[in-house]
């Protein structure tokens, strides 16, 4: 609170009192993000300076192939006004206040490695246009991370709108130590767009994972062959440009659309294509690049280790051996 507050004339208590609180709760989110960050290992902000070149798909995909090699892992939505991540999941039920106001509010599970949050997790009419400016984002953003029960994860990650604009510069200001993966498709009007977006992690300091190549050409539903109908290659030109990681290029698939539209995503399924191949190979670049350390696990040989004391496994006895 201001030194002069009190004292001068244009001041009345009412309002110096009303400061005061919303700088205290701001504090204390503060300290509820700092909390909540500490538990995730690594932030990824799935992000591009153009619309309709799968962002969604690219985040959904890497969530749910990163969650099936056991990872612990959140998908965190910050298309605000066009989010989707609950519907390609094909997730149900909306979200209940807990009991205990002071407590987190659990995110709707995918499976048992698998956590989400949405906008559309918190509205009863999912069909309802989301009509906010820029300070109501911002909070939506903060609060995600805050009040979300996101526990101890190996990968949170984060699908944005397109563009540079307040989304993903409410995650850049919130989360420290995101990082960026850039998604593209190979024509050159995108690649222009997606520029921008580098040019953005550059601008709030957000290192960038690598960049993405999608519908890198087109997977014929008839002989399974993939045909350039859309170019290739433009994405890896500008990972090269700008010295950037690239993590790979993923065709587009007639089944990745119905997946989609169906809830249930190609990475769920075990059918193999030239996208679904692709896009393991995108995950498996994406855990070489963010590795996570690996715990000491159990041997399954869960007998004692043979041991060279002359006592055996019952205790050192000095008369017995020279250990």
């Amino acid at each position: 609170m201001s030194s002069s507050c009190g004292t001068s004339s244009s001041c009345s208590s009412k309002s110096c009192g009303s400061q005061e609180s919303q700088q205290a709760k701001m504090a204390q989110q503060d300290n509820a993000i700092t909390r909540s960050l500490g538990k995730i290992k690594h932030k990824i902000l799935v992000m591009s300076g153009k619309g309709g070149v799968g962002k969604s798909t690219v985040s959904v995909n890497l969530a749910l192939g990163l969650a099936k090699k056991g990872y612990q892992v959140g998908l965190m939505d910050v298309d605000l006004h066009g989010p989707d991540v609950i519907r390609m999941l094909n997730l149900k039920g909306n979200m209940a206040p807990p009991a205990d106001p002071n407590a987190l509010v659990p995110p709707l599970k995918y499976n048992d490695n698998l956590k989400v949050v949405s906008l559309e997790y918190m509205m009863k009419d999912r069909d309802e246009a989301i009509i906010w400016r820029g300070p109501l984002k911002i909070q939506a953003i903060r609060q995600f991370v805050a009040d979300m029960d996101w526990g101890e994860l190996d990968y949170l990650i984060i699908d944005a709108p397109p563009g540079t604009g307040d989304e993903p510069l409410s995650v850049a200001q919130t989360i420290p130590n995101v990082t960026a993966i850039v998604v593209t498709t190979p024509q050159k009007v995108a690649l222009a767009d997606v520029r921008k977006s580098i040019s953005f992690c550059k601008t709030v300091n957000m290192e960038i994972t690598g960049v993405i190549e999608n519908m890198s050409g087109f997977v014929c539903p008839h002989c399974n062959q993939t045909v350039d109908i859309f170019k290739t290659g433009g994405g890896e030109q500008l990972a090269r440009e700008f010295e950037l990681p690239f993590l790979g290029r993923v065709p587009m698939d007639p089944k990745v659309v119905i997946g989609g539209d169906d809830g249930t995503p190609y990475l769920t399924s075990d059918a193999t294509s030239p996208a679904t191949e692709a896009f393991a190979a995108v995950v498996t670049a994406v855990e070489n690049r963010l590795p996570i350390a690996s715990a000491k696990r159990a041997s399954l040989n869960m007998a004692p280790a043979a041991s060279s004391c002359g006592c055996g496994g019952g205790g050192c006895d000095p008369d017995k051996c020279d250990c």
